[in-house]
């Protein structure tokens, strides 16, 4: 994989990247707001509530309480039509739709509605409590109770009660009905009031965010092209030292130690001629040990640079890997199509991958039979190279394989997979895999 793909595999990459900032950004502030607004709307309710405790106990402490006479007491009509004007003159309006005075028995002394007066119901503790400490307290209205009976159904109220005292000292208990949806309304506007200021916080802090995250991630691509082009730049001039390292041994060393095997064959040739049948002997030794390390130099030489492998194709360079295997006794089977043909990049990263594979099963699997398959399909290139040999896959990389991490790591800067892994019936598979632009 060139540079310039690697730098849009980046590019792609640190864009999504953005993209899911600030998606995730926006939905924890969604989040966040939706808890803010949940709790300010229950904190303005709360707070509407206790407005509307204050307000009754006021109304109780203030208005009421202190106009209760002995007449109302005792359910004297005169009485009951002047609490009537001072409660609709200075508590039932607004929120407050009606109000109770009752005894501590649960007799109900007043009320604006007249047909109450009288009744007796039973207090529960709360209310007991509230009208003996002279508390305050709050609660939704049961509607079905037989004391809410005159009660419109389907509008929730709230009731608020509050403990007080007439002015002979008597213990009542003062009730005020506020509409609920009045209480919800005026928690609504406290929280309103707060929720575009907060929100647009967050808001404004998403949108500082987003410039910081940009700059962050130019940062990253910039340091990720300096790295590709280093990379680049390593793989190019250790191509470039191999290729040159090749050439000089294939027009130099070779050429001379090919020249000198050449020489002393004649020599050993001569000698024998000449009757010193030993002497020849250890020439034509030497003359075969020249000729055999001219020939582990032309292995090495494919190994540094294959010239067959960009010349000829990825399948005739592997056909010259696998030589010195078969020479060596085992039996190779070799499944690439001649005519496949890849990019220098894709192919030099196969070969390279199968160079060190093939090296590992010389070295450590003790196999006899090696076979080594490339395939194109779907956009990649798979190497897989299986042998019967010891195994011994689980530890390879990572333990002290340099060649097997440095294929791992080629596999990984190509956008690649690489895996080694057991056989079933015994053995190593190697499996490399490579995109194809």
């Amino acid at each position: 994989m060139s540079v310039d793909d690697e730098l849009r595999r980046t590019s792609r990459r640190s864009g999504r990247a953005l993209a899911q900032f600030i998606v995730s950004g926006l939905v924890a502030v969604a989040l966040l707001g939706l808890a803010a607004v949940a709790i300010m709307r229950k904190s303005g309710t709360d707070e509407a509530i206790r407005e509307a405790k204050q307000v009754t106990r006021l109304a109780g402490d203030g208005v009421v309480g202190p106009r209760v006479t002995g007449g109302l007491m005792a359910g004297d009509p005169a009485a009951i039509r002047q609490m009537d004007r001072i409660v609709h003159g200075s508590v039932v309006k607004g929120s407050v739709v009606r109000v109770k005075v009752w005894r501590p028995d649960g007799t109900i002394v007043y009320s604006d509605e007249h047909r109450l007066i009288g009744d007796r119901f039973g207090l529960d503790d709360a209310e007991l409590a509230a009208l003996h400490s002279r508390g305050v307290d709050a609660e939704i209205s049961n509607l079905s109770a037989p004391e809410n009976k005159y009660e419109k159904r389907g509008t929730p109220l709230l009731e608020v009660y509050h403990g007080v005292r007439t002015p002979d000292g008597t213990p009542l208990l003062f009730e005020a009905y506020n509409k609920f949806t009045a209480v919800s309304a005026t928690g609504r506007r406290l929280w309103l009031a707060f929720a575009p200021a907060l929100l647009g916080a967050m808001l404004l802090l998403e949108a500082a965010q987003i410039p910081l995250a940009w700059s962050l991630l130019r940062r990253l691509r910039r340091g990720a092209r300096e790295r590709e082009e280093l990379l680049q730049r390593a793989l190019d001039a250790a191509e470039n030292e191999r290729r040159r390292i090749a050439r000089d041994l294939h027009d130099g060393t070779v050429q001379q130690l090919a020249g000198v095997s050449f020489t002393l064959a004649a020599a050993a040739d001569k000698i024998e001629r000449g009757g010193d049948d030993e002497t020849a002997a250890l020439v034509g030794q030497a003359a075969g040990d020249t000729r055999r390390s001219v020939r582990e130099l032309r292995t090495l030489l494919v190994d540094l640079y294959p010239p067959s492998l960009h010349r000829q194709g990825l399948a005739a360079a592997l056909t010259d890997l696998l030589a010195p295997l078969a020479s060596r006794g085992l039996q190779t089977d070799l499944r690439a199509d001649p005519k496949l043909r890849l990019p220098e990049d894709s192919e030099r990263a196969v070969f390279r991958a199968a160079q060190e594979a093939l090296r590992n099963v010389i070295k450590h699997a003790d196999a006899q039979r090696v076979e080594v398959s490339v395939a194109r399909h779907n956009g990649s290139v798979a190497l897989t190279v299986a042998d019967d040999g010891r195994g011994g896959a689980d530890d390879a990389v990572g333990d002290g394989h340099f060649g097997l991490r440095m294929v791992e790591d080629l596999a990984r800067s190509s956008g690649g997979d690489f895996a080694l892994e057991p056989r079933p019936a015994g053995g190593t598979l190697f499996r490399f895999e490579v995109p194809v632009q």
